[in-house]
């Protein structure tokens, strides 16, 4: 047997006869690489998310405090508001030059856990939720009435509600759902977006009126207590907003306003860029990002082992194999080929087998992210990651295995073809 084929019908033999420890250990080449892509990819997809979505608007208006909430709350529909601002600071952004869009939210509520959203009719006339995307309809619907008592609810609220066009529902006071803590007011469904795959697929829509007029509900933008009256208007000095979501017409107009509310206000908080703003986020969180880099490189370390310990542990059994080979006129560097070939096969082995496990990790992450925040991430998006990982993969086995392939090298001929007595 000469050449690679004679080498490659070896080391398919050799794997065929200690297919047990062959199997384990691909196994844990594949649970290695499994886990080492997939939290390589998380980390991409996920900061990518949050720090790097063309979103179609700039900043995020609020009360004075931590731009991060301000943002986790608006922008992502997670964390407890900050607080509110006067209505006034709204109508004076509003017509502020600088900007081109400013659409209002007001929370505190919710329907079977999910966040209702007080807001303008403009969110589905003129908003865009990403560069150049508008929120679409579902057959049959379309925006609230912000003079009655009307609802829009994303795709997802919609699949995990039974909730339809058509369908009336109450909310309940506060972000987390009660039982204990229903409103009287009755919704009636008039529009279901599409899919958007952004955190807007978890909100409904109400009327931002509807928030302050709903029962249970006091407006203090006074610092006084007042009840609307049905069927009166309320004065705009009663009324706080929880956050204003802002297009800008340029960058710097984003540096003046950041430069007027942050540096010389004392009432509000301007969020701007929000990426910068998320990314304050994930350096917070870095030393977790760390720590499950460490365990996944200490798992390429442990397949290593085993591949070693695999192999090794066989030489002994096989020192007669080689003799056998050298005495039929196989060189020295031909059995050192051949060990070092059948680790790097288990290596490669476990590499193909590691796409499956990255598959069911990032998977089962996808569907966590998305349930839990609406962020969607792409599970057969293809990072370099997913190429260089089975690369590495692959020289760590053969590095692995260059022990057992020295130990037989050294394998003495006329010791080991010794009749066996």
């Amino acid at each position: 047997m000469k050449g690679l084929g004679g080498l490659f019908l070896i080391v398919r033999r050799s794997l065929r006869q200690h297919a047990l420890s062959t199997i384990i250990t691909a196994c844990s080449i594949a649970l290695a690489s499994g886990l080492v892509m997939a939290v390589f990819a998380i980390q991409i997809q996920t900061r990518e998310a949050f720090t790097g979505g063309s979103l179609g608007y700039d900043a995020v208006l609020g009360a004075r405090g931590s731009s991060l909430q301000l943002v986790l709350n608006t922008v992502f529909h997670l964390e407890t508001s900050p607080g509110n601002i006067p209505y006034s600071m709204y109508t004076e952004i509003k017509k502020d030059p600088r900007v081109t869009l400013a659409i209002p939210y007001a929370v505190g509520d919710n329907y079977q856990g999910y966040r209702i959203v007080g807001t303008s009719d403009e969110l589905f006339t003129k908003f865009e939720y990403q560069h150049g995307k508008k929120f679409q309809f579902q057959a049959g619907g379309r925006a609230f009435d912000p003079t009655k008592n009307e609802a829009v609810i994303g795709s997802f609220v919609a699949a995990q509600t039974g909730l339809i066009i058509g369908s009336t529902f109450t909310p309940y006071h506060g972000l987390v759902y009660d039982e204990k803590m229903k409103h009287n007011d009755l919704y009636t469904v008039v529009g279901i977006t599409e899919t958007t795959n952004t955190p807007s697929d978890r909100v409904v829509w109400i009327p931002i009126d509807g928030i302050y007029r709903m029962s249970g509900h006091v407006l203090r933008g006074t610092g006084d207590v007042y009840k609307p009256k049905e069927n009166e208007t309320i004065p705009d000095e009663h009324k706080e907003v929880s956050a204003v979501i802002l297009k800008l017409r340029s960058p710097q107009d984003g540096i003046n306003l950041s430069q007027t509310i942050n540096v010389q206000g004392k009432v509000a908080t301007l969020a701007w860029p929000i990426s910068k703003t998320m990314l304050e986020l994930f350096d917070k969180i870095g030393w977790l990002s760390r720590i499950l880099e460490l365990v996944a490189y200490l798992v390429i370390a442990v397949a290593a082992g085993s591949i070693l310990a695999s192999i090794y542990n066989s030489i002994n059994e096989r020192r007669r194999e080689f003799a056998i080979l050298r005495a039929l006129g196989a060189k020295r560097m031909t059995v050192f080929a051949v060990i070092v070939l059948e680790a790097v096969a288990i290596a490669a082995i476990g590499v193909v087998l590691g796409y499956l496990v990255y598959a069911a990790i990032l998977s089962a992450t996808a569907y966590v992210v998305k349930t839990q925040t609406g962020v969607v991430m792409n599970v057969f998006r293809f990072d370099s990651i997913l190429y260089i990982t089975p690369l590495v993969m692959i020289a760590v086995g053969a590095l692995a295995g260059l022990l057992p392939a020295f130990k037989a090298y050294r394998t003495d001929v006329a010791d080991n073809l010794t009749p066996i007595s």
